[in-house]
């Protein structure tokens, strides 16, 4: 008997800017060697050191609306005057490969990716939508304040995105309550693990019977 394959997952990750998306989503790909990032397009100038294809597509504005309007985007967004997108194709590519993908994502971009999952059989089998809440919106000011990234009117305005955002938690199949980067870690790998075991995901083995 030959070893169950399993269906590749796509998880999205999303939370409050402050709650450990990005360190959480880096310890998920560092330790699970089967998880993999998909490559981001983006509209934004490549900073120093940064290599296209690698750390992101980067797009002219009129290449990034062209494929916009062609239906390439799986998610897409414009923050600060700069857009950002995921392709269909890197998600599809990873998961035929058998890789399991990883997406770190606000809400909206959630949001969109489950609408696009809802009439896409592919996508909607490997879809696992996990939301990182934290603990209190004064210890999510405390983590904005303590990372010096922002001025004072940019956190304000932050928290106030975080309320209506943790409002949209139940729209998600786990929610994970910030705690440390240890704890939210393990639990985000459990969540990982049961998901790769779930009868469901499972191709079942290629059984021949031996004659007597």
């Amino acid at each position: 008997m030959s070893t169950p394959k399993t269906i590749p997952l796509l998880i999205v990750l999303s939370a409050p800017s402050g709650a450990g998306k990005t360190t959480l989503s880096q310890g998920l790909l560092d330790r699970e060697s089967n998880v993999c990032r998909a490559v981001t397009c983006t509209t934004r100038k490549p900073r120093e050191g940064e290599k296209d294809g690698a750390d992101y597509y980067f797009f002219s504005a009129e290449e990034f609306l062209k494929r916009v309007q062609s239906g390439h985007f799986l998610e897409h967004a414009t923050v600060y005057g700069n857009s950002y997108g995921t392709l269909k194709s890197e998600v599809r590519n990873h998961l035929r490969a058998g890789r399991d993908v990883l997406l770190a994502v606000d809400v909206q971009g959630a949001a969109a990716i489950r609408k696009q999952a809802a009439g896409d059989a592919e996508l909607a089998r490997s879809l696992v939508e996990v939301f990182i809440l934290p603990p209190s919106l004064e210890e999510l000011r405390r983590r904005l304040e303590d990372r010096a990234a922002d001025p004072p009117e940019a956190v304000r305005r932050r928290l106030n995105e975080a309320r209506n955002e943790i409002a949209q938690w139940k729209n998600y199949d786990y929610v994970i309550e910030s705690a440390t980067k240890e704890s939210d870690l393990r639990n985000l790998r459990s969540i990982y693990t049961a998901e790769r075991l779930k009868q469901s995901r499972q191709k079942p083995p290629a059984v021949t019977s031996e004659s007597e």
